[in-house]
């Protein structure tokens, strides 16, 4: 594993300067200008693929739920491509203590929900917990607004790549328990890969990467993203970890 730390002050005075540039409303742009190879099939899944193709959860039609966005960020390291996850705090409220992907509510600063906003949203709340420079962030493509019924989260995944990495930790302990990449290559390996099952009777894809059991909302995008995008290789589904009514 590769994982990127600093310190707090400095994270913390990164993610204010990030803040400031997103609410000055600099511009942010969607392109695939300059991608690795090996994101051309992500790129290319991401403007084609069908909101039902991702998930059977949909936002509802009445337009009710809390608008939120979440930055899935494709990298190289040493292990070749990779993704940056991070593990929510414990004490949180909403889904504590899980893997996911950086992000988080819309603010009104971020601008209309419809266009630009979700963009804005993944980038500073990626900034405010991981303490990542946005500027060496390229947004590529976002892929249709999946919901999460256990919170009423309507959640727009933005795909980005890490064309300028920068260091990467823990900002505020009280948001994030860590940050953390995964290779691809590990998400791809099917030794990697289970299905939760929880006690209300729900079955998902998983991972068992990093230390982390990688679940529910986070690990179904990057099920649906390695199998649009052809990564995918045959895995035994029917092995399965059991989790509880916690969960």
């Amino acid at each position: 594993m590769k994982t990127h730390e600093h310190s707090t002050d400095a994270a913390a005075a990164a993610a204010q300067d990030a803040a400031d540039d997103i609410a000055d409303g600099a511009a942010i742009d969607v392109t695939t200008e300059g991608l690795p190879d090996w994101l051309d099939p992500v790129a290319r899944a991401a403007r084609t693929i069908q909101p039902q193709q991702l998930s059977r959860f949909l936002p509802p039609a009445s337009g009710a739920g809390r608008q939120s966005a979440v930055l899935v960020l494709f990298g190289e390291g040493a292990h070749g491509p990779e993704l940056l996850l991070m593990e929510r705090a414990g004490s949180l409220r909403s889904h504590p203590g899980q893997p996911s992907f950086p992000g988080g509510s819309l603010d009104p600063a971020d601008g209309d929900q419809e266009t630009t906003g979700p963009l804005r949203a993944a980038l500073r709340e990626a900034e405010e917990e991981t303490g990542l420079d946005p500027h060496g962030v390229q947004i590529f493509g976002v892929l249709p607004r999946l919901y999460i019924p256990v919170s009423s989260f309507v959640v727009t995944p933005v795909l980005g790549w890490w064309r300028s990495p920068s260091p990467v930790g823990v900002v505020d302990p009280a948001e994030t328990a860590r940050v953390f990449t995964v290779p691809v290559a590990d998400l791809t390996d099917p030794a990697n890969r289970v299905t939760t099952r929880h006690p209300s009777g729900h079955r998902g894809p998983a991972f068992l990467v990093e230390s982390a059991l990688v679940w529910g909302f986070t690990a179904g995008v990057i099920d649906r993203i390695l199998h649009f995008a052809g990564w995918e290789r045959p895995w035994d589904r029917a092995k399965q970890v059991p989790l509880d009514w916690r969960a």
